[in-house]
């Protein structure tokens, strides 16, 4: 076999590696679940996306937290989109320079942070854009807010000044002066409200096996 064949052959499986690689990122970025149509709605959220509530009751289960805060939480912190990103920064105004945090997927975990959740669950797979670690993670810092700082489980707003603000900055009360976040606060617990009652209302249905709901749903 000449060296021109050999080099031909070479380049062609490279092409192919190529293709294929672009293929395989096409077919996930077109399989990623995207925002429920009625995101005020818990209800809604989980008929649309069923696996989503097996995932919440999982971190329910496993952290002993209530469904309706960690989902409220997240609704506010990137709308239930996979890729959300926090708003780029800016060089003297007007020269991109990168995003303001590390804040990233379901529930805008920042990167060290989210490293101290796989290091203390052992998730070494774990991913910010797959639904079912977001809402772990977030089941996970909630547990811990309980623990570090002593905050209910079921205080959304407590809660949430703790997850933006860190535990640390909770404890310094750093919330005091921004009344914007205090108004977002109260936000998320007036939704965690509405979708703890809204829960009640359908978790029976959602929890019906896919064969009862084939025959008698």
């Amino acid at each position: 076999m000449n060296s021109t064949l050999i080099n031909n052959l070479y380049v062609m499986s490279k092409l192919s590696t190529s293709a294929l690689a672009l293929l395989a990122t096409v077919t996930l970025s077109s399989c990623a679940t995207p925002p429920p149509k009625n995101p005020e709605n818990l209800c809604e959220i989980f008929r649309e996306n069923r696996d989503w509530y097996f995932a919440a009751k999982d971190a329910r289960e496993r952290w002993g937290v209530p469904i309706h805060v960690p989902m409220s939480m997240m609704y506010q912190e990137s709308s239930f989109r996979h890729n959300a990103k926090p708003p780029r920064d800016y060089l003297l105004g007007f020269i991109p320079w990168g995003r303001v945090s590390s804040a990233y997927g379901y529930s805008q975990a920042k990167t060290l942070t989210w490293k101290d959740y796989i290091r203390e669950t052992g998730n070494s797979g774990a991913d910010r854009d797959d639904f079912d670690d977001a809402i772990d993670f977030m089941g996970w810092f909630i547990y811990k807010t309980q623990k570090i700082n002593k905050v209910s489980k079921w205080d959304a707003y407590n809660q949430y000044l703790n997850y933006h603000e860190g535990w640390g900055g909770f404890k310094r009360k750093s919330y005091k002066n921004k009344g914007w976040l205090v108004k977002v606060a109260r936000k998320v617990d007036n939704r965690a409200r509405r979708y703890s009652s809204q829960l009640k209302s359908c978790e029976a249905d959602l929890n019906k096996s896919w064969l009862w709901r084939l025959f008698f749903g």
